[in-house]
């Protein structure tokens, strides 16, 4: 990890009511860097995003974002702060167009609409395509692409993706791959990428983090993550 550090955690512990997921989980995340973090279902992938992304409440641990504690800010004071966030699953308003959805982004961070709809298009200039387009009515990767705009629209410098490649095919996982390729080295924004297609994230990817039963298990670069042939065989279905 070099430059500018915009994301920290150190020591989470969380989960849902009683039942805690995360066992003092930490990670950091620079400027322009992509990181994912990789493991076993329920391990704690989602539920890390989740917490960072203020929808979680820590019970123990502390985030920081661009050397501000945000541990008990609440979702819209991260999104204002410079902290994005694309669920999984209900990640674009389906009856509302392309054009709504990017306005959508601006929801708790006011800004000149045209100007940031020109950049977000500028970045991801497959938008032209389907713009007036119903979003619910879009491909599986056109949506994808959706959602990666309005999160857009806010100018975060910290982006959290949670499986944005579930359900695609594989030219539509490359695509929404080169974008977010782009929008890291292009735009400069820190990318923490949770993913179940690991090594299509890994080939992307500056750093990893792979976490087991809610804890910290392994870091690195992503090349050594690849090329180490116990965590191919665990983690990436590799058979070495």
């Amino acid at each position: 990890m070099s430059g500018n550090v915009v994301l920290t955690a150190e020591g989470l512990v969380a989960g849902y009511g009683e039942m805690q997921i995360l066992h003092g989980v930490g990670l950091a995340l620079s400027a322009g860097e992509i990181v994912t973090i990789i493991g076993p279902n329920g391990c704690g992938k989602s539920t890390l995003l989740k917490t960072l992304a203020g929808l979680l409440r820590p019970a123990e641990g502390t985030i920081r974002l661009n050397g501000s504690d945000i541990t008990s800010s609440t979702t819209r004071d991260r999104l204002r702060a410079g902290l994005g966030y694309v669920p999984q699953v209900n990640n674009v308003f389906g009856t509302l167009s392309v054009e709504e959805n990017l306005k959508m982004g601006l929801f708790a961070v006011p800004g000149s609409f045209k100007h940031r709809q020109a950049a977000v298009r500028e970045i991801l200039p497959s938008l032209n395509d389907y713009w007036s387009a119903t979003a619910g009515k879009l491909s599986g990767g056109q949506q994808q692409v959706v959602a990666l705009g309005r999160a857009l629209m806010a100018s975060p410098s910290v982006l959290l993706l949670d499986e944005p490649s579930a359900g695609l095919s594989p030219k539509a996982t490359d695509d929404v791959f080169h974008h977010i390729r782009k929008i890291s080295s292009v735009q400069g924004v820190g990318v923490l990428l949770v993913e179940q297609n690991a090594h299509k994230a890994l080939q992307i990817s500056d750093r990893c983090y792979i976490l087991a039963e809610g804890k910290n298990q392994l870091d690195g670069t992503a090349q050594s993550i690849i090329n180490n042939p116990v965590v191919g065989k665990i983690y990436l279905g590799a058979h070495a």
